[in-house]
């Protein structure tokens, strides 16, 4: 991947304009700079330019209005959050000992829902995790985590029975986490997570 598609350059300008947006300094109805004019202040390639504008128009945060340019959007219903805390963060606050049995690191194609979310082409080359979270030894949860292909690789380099993704990604490659969306809904445990968690097929320990 040449650097002009390196995602931490998307991220890059993508969290600056989303910042920007965040802070007022760019207010609903707002015109963006024109290409040219971010290409110029990041000094960045056009298609990094492109890709992190789609970033924001799949974040909804900005629209494109045809032969008139790119405009910040109205805002959604968000929760006004400093730092996005993760399994770690919450397992302290609990005074309680977090630590990640990996069950899985590879490469797959991305389905239509991860190329949604990550804002890829459906079928593009992304890194899945899995992992079993446990607290004072007890597994707790079955996570799932893709992240695009380069970061990714980057990512699972690192020891992921100890080391938050969140933390990683943050402190370690740059990459703010600004939003969050979260979605909770009860499905039954397939064979391959329940044995993970250490249940029956009752769903019991």
């Amino acid at each position: 991947m040449s650097a002009a598609q390196d995602p931490l350059l998307y991220a890059r300008v993508e969290t600056v304009l989303a910042g920007e947006i965040a802070d007022g300094d760019l207010k609903v109805g707002d015109q963006l700079p024109t290409e040219d004019s971010l290409i110029a202040r990041f000094g960045v390639s056009r298609i990094t330019v492109r890709r992190a504008i789609q970033n924001l128009v799949s974040r909804r945060l900005v629209e494109i209005r045809r032969g008139k340019g790119t405009f910040v959007a109205a805002p959604k219903i968000t929760q006004d959050l400093k730092e996005l805390s993760g399994f770690v963060e919450d397992m302290h606050a609990l005074g309680r000992k977090p630590t990640a049995r990996v069950i899985g690191k590879e490469t797959v194609n991305a389905s239509a829902t991860v190329a949604r979310q990550l804002a890829l082409t459906t079928g593009e080359r992304v890194v899945r995790i899995r992992r079993v979270r446990l607290a004072d030894g007890v597994p707790l949860s079955f996570d799932e985590t893709y992240l695009p292909l380069e970061i990714g690789k980057k990512i699972i380099a690192n020891n992921l029975r100890v080391e938050p993704i969140f933390s990683l990604l943050e402190r370690k490659y740059d990459v703010p986490l600004i939003e969050a969306e979260y979605k909770l809904d009860a499905v039954g445990a397939d064979n391959e997570v329940a044995k993970a968690l250490g249940w029956t097929s009752t769903g019991t320990r």
